[in-house]
């Protein structure tokens, strides 16, 4: 089953989250039959290409119980609802410009149970409050991204890593980083998951504070 593959890098899952990660593949080739959210042909291969996906961000980062989490353009729920699932202590904020989209995050967090996730139709600039780490997926380049995170960031730390931006994304980034005048790292998902999709795949970590 495709949800073997979340169990080989996260050994610890309890049975709870074992469940509800089972219940991602049924959840989302229903719900991609009436909303398309995912590529066909990505869904058949939705537990590499989005679930483990997303979860690169918890190889680079542990968060608290208690951290308070945004993902902008998070379209069908990635990389929030994975990482949901995975810190059930951590409230994660998720919100898409597209409604339908937004339509399927509920829906799927309802089916999943979850607790500690709320979804919003809005453009993440618009979204209010203030948030230890904003993450998102390959939205936008990363100079247009930064100017929707102005003023979100929490300057008060709970965590070990200082709060800023966890950004997955693919390919050559050094022209996309050059005008980034902050404190960044990149973390090559490779290092973590032998799979070849992650050959190419980083998580970009933005320090703003």
């Amino acid at each position: 089953m495709g949800e073997a593959i979340i169990e080989k890098y996260f050994p610890d899952l309890t049975d709870r989250q074992k469940e509800q990660f089972s219940q991602l593949g049924p959840l989302y080739e229903e719900w991609n039959e009436k909303i398309n959210v995912i590529s066909r042909k990505d869904i058949d291969n939705l537990y590499e290409k989005h679930v483990l996906h997303s979860m690169g961000i918890a190889k680079v980062a542990k968060f608290v119980d208690g951290t308070r989490i945004l993902d902008i353009g998070t379209g069908g729920g990635f990389p929030g609802i994975p990482l949901a699932i995975l810190f059930p202590e951590v409230h994660f904020t998720l919100v898409d410009s597209i409604g339908k989209k937004i339509t399927v995050v509920k829906e799927v967090a309802t089916a999943l149970g979850l607790k500690n996730l709320e979804a919003h139709h809005a453009r993440g600039e618009k979204i209010k409050g203030k948030f230890d780490y904003i993450i998102s997926r390959a939205v936008t380049a990363l100079d247009k991204f930064l100017p929707w995170t102005n003023g979100k960031i929490d300057r008060k730390q709970r965590n070990h890593l200082p709060n800023g931006i966890l950004y997955l994304k693919g390919g050559n980034l050094k022209a996309e980083l050059k005008p980034v005048k902050r404190y960044y790292e990149v973390y090559d998902l490779s290092d973590y998951f032998k799979e070849s999709f992650f050959e190419t795949k980083k998580v970009v970590y933005i320090k703003m504070v």
